[in-house]
């Protein structure tokens, strides 16, 4: 029993993501934003990785969010798959349209419809929990169409619907690296993540102007969530993950933690490279 006990151990440890360990500087990062979260009246969730160092941080990062709209991301990810494979195409009509317009309605405008519309296409909610299931993508759970989840009693600690924000940034990172989708695929969705209109205030808000930015946001009645991926002016991107539930002012405090991490890898990656990886 015991064999089995530390075999389990090892495999838990195995599935979960792999990250760098931090540097100093990603340790300055992180206690910034510990008193960014702990100075916040809502509660907070935060994880950000440099996809070209593997540098990270995270606050409360393993702690279950819900996803509220962020989880079109996965939607759409899952539907591109299937045109990949031959099984689906975007000039596919749903719902009257063409998939690609219901899409673009998704992920730039947020439309709950016509993620239900997808949804119902592609064989209900648990065709998308099989897929992150398959994919070993752990901490992240699809359970109800949006009509369901808006319609049932809200209960923001409800593990349905949910994500870590590490869990969520290690399917960012999946997406980017060509892990889940085809480069051609992987475009077409950044694109229209770079072309969302909702939530101005949160990670684009306090950013420089012209920085470029692939998100896509969430909102439910005492939630604010937005995801995605952020372009440093050396061109690194990071991918990062903000779920706020509760309090008051969610939307300013991801703002207020998206430039604290555009600014933290920043001066990170010009500190002298023993600072960063080690001597060798």
């Amino acid at each position: 029993m015991r064999f089995i006990a530390i075999l389990s151990c090892l495999l838990a440890a195995l599935a979960q993501p792999s990250w760098a360990a931090s540097s100093p500087g990603m340790r300055s990062l992180e206690q910034q934003l510990a008193s960014l979260v702990a100075t916040s009246p809502a509660d907070v969730g935060v994880a950000a990785l440099d996809l070209k160092t593997g540098e990270m941080v995270s606050i409360n990062g393993d702690e279950p969010f819900p996803m509220a709209s962020t989880v079109k991301v996965a939607i759409a990810a899952n539907y591109l798959a299937q045109v990949e494979n031959g099984r689906r195409s975007l000039d596919d009509r749903i719902g009257g349209k063409s998939a690609a317009r219901q899409m673009e309605a998704m992920l730039i405008d947020s439309d709950n419809h016509a993620t239900d519309l997808f949804l119902r296409d592609l064989g209900g909610p648990k065709t998308i929990q099989a897929w992150l299931t398959l994919n070993n993508m752990l901490g992240v759970r699809v359970d109800r169409t949006i009509a369901r989840l808006l319609s049932d009693p809200r209960n923001l600690r409800d593990a349905r619907d949910s994500s870590t924000p590490r869990a969520m940034v290690d399917l960012l990172k999946r997406l980017d690296s060509g892990q889940l989708l085809k480069p051609a695929s992987r475009s077409y969705l950044f694109d229209l993540m770079r072309r969302c209109r909702t939530g101005k205030n949160r990670i684009r808000g306090l950013l420089p102007f012209g920085t470029q930015v692939e998100h896509k946001t969430g909102t439910l009645s005492g939630l604010s969530t937005d995801v995605g991926f952020i372009t440093l002016p050396d061109g690194r991107r990071i991918a990062v993950a903000f779920f706020a539930r509760g309090g008051t002012d969610r939307p300013r405090t991801i703002a207020q933690a998206a430039r604290a991490i555009y600014d933290g890898f920043s001066m990170a990656f010009r500190a002298p490279l023993t600072a960063t990886f080690g001597a060798h």
